[in-house]
């Protein structure tokens, strides 16, 4: 990846692999990211090779960053149902088998929702998951999501995260990706004081744990639990924020996709937006 940001966001897999490439190029992306399966079911489409290598070359010859595939909403590794937990279970590990058609990229996931059963039972069960499903020396990092503690939502805090991470055998396999939305309604404040939340990270988790970044706007102030995405610069965090973490040293070569309430005409618009606030021109 050369220096230009690695901007993207979520791209629908109808019409195939290669046609999402093809997307991304048209609105100015660099990288995207896509649902592995259905986001509401279970249903994964059969892959065609041919269509995912067509991707890879794409890839190589416009110079993207790292793709972050997106696990379905659905999956939730620390249910209190023990066929909730089963899918979760046999769907991430189908997805990351599948992801080694496309090695060398990230699978991000919603740690879970513990379902009263509290936080430490929820870690535990969602460690038992991963240390199920991860495979030494697999081409795909597995990428805990920053959550806005919505309900009982685990990993809304920076310690839930690391302790995800300590209960994992394979823990060289994890990363983290930070949403600004959740980690904003979580309560940090990267509005004000972004150096001081990334020391936080560093010293709770590591920052060479920090893969990636969705890039939303939130609707609510900070610290209200609520996870509602908003355009970028039309919500709380506003469009200084935005340009404070594309302009850092240490934020601006991570894949950064964004999950704004937006079609494809406003991903483009607010793509050349963050190029412009980085000092990049769209092409």
């Amino acid at each position: 990846m050369s220096g230009r940001l690695a901007l993207g966001c979520h791209l629908s897999t109808t019409g195939g692999y290669a046609e999402m490439g093809r997307r991304a190029l048209g609105i100015g992306a660099s990288t995207f990211a896509f649902f592995t399966r259905n986001p509401r079911g279970g249903n994964a489409k059969p892959l065609d090779e041919r269509d995912v290598a067509e991707l890879r070359q794409l890839m190589a010859d416009n110079d993207f960053g790292k793709l972050v595939a997106h696990a379905p909403y659905t999956m939730n590794l620390c249910s209190a149902k023990l066929e909730t937990i089963d899918f979760a279970r046999r769907a991430m590990a189908g997805d990351l088998e599948r992801m080694e058609s496309l090695p060398g990229n990230y699978y991000n996931f919603h740690p879970g929702s513990h379902v009263k059963q509290g936080t430490d039972r929820g870690i535990e069960l969602i460690c038992e998951g991963l240390n199920e499903v991860l495979v030494p020396g697999q081409g795909t990092i597995v990428l805990l999501e920053t959550m806005a503690g919505k309900g009982s939502e685990v990993g809304q805090t920076f310690e839930e995260l690391a302790r995800i991470i300590d209960g994992t055998t394979h823990d060289e396999l994890l990363g983290v990706c930070l949403d600004t939305c959740h980690v904003s309604d979580a309560g940090y404040d990267i509005v004000s004081d972004l150096e001081g939340v990334l020391d936080e990270f560093d010293r709770v988790i590591g920052l060479d744990r920090l893969r990636a970044l969705h890039l939303n706007d939130s609707k609510n102030p900070r610290g209200s639990h609520k996870d509602r995405h908003e355009k970028i610069g039309q919500g709380t965090l506003g469009v200084d924020c935005f340009a404070s973490i594309v302009r850092h040293p240490l934020l601006r070569t991570l894949p950064m996709v964004l999950e704004t309430p937006n079609e494809l005409d406003g991903y483009a618009q607010e793509i050349a937006l963050l190029r412009g606030l980085a000092g990049e021109d769209r092409d």
